[in-house]
């Protein structure tokens, strides 16, 4: 399976979307907590090509976006096979 990180706050409901997603598809993934004004936010953001919100998610170390890049992924199919990439 693929190697799954996903930089997340507390109390974020499209973190927590995100995460249930990855779940239902028994993908393990790393949580990254990652606050406002913390070193591993601004590592999302470097990441990420600037982007600021949460969640961030990275499949295989491949930006993939956030919890509405994971859905649409989802429903195109296409997340199923970088899932299995690993």
């Amino acid at each position: 399976m693929a190697a799954i990180e996903i930089y997340t706050q507390p109390g974020c409901p499209y973190c927590t979307r995100a995460m249930r997603l990855l779940d239902s598809k028994g993908a393990a993934y790393t949580e990254i907590d990652a606050p406002h004004g913390t070193p591993e936010r601004e590592q999302s953001r470097e990441r990420s090509g600037g982007r600021s919100s949460v969640p961030q998610i990275f499949i295989d170390g491949r930006h993939v976006g956030g919890c509405d890049d994971l859905v649409a992924l989802d429903a195109r199919g296409s997340l199923d096979l970088l899932l299995a990439s690993g």
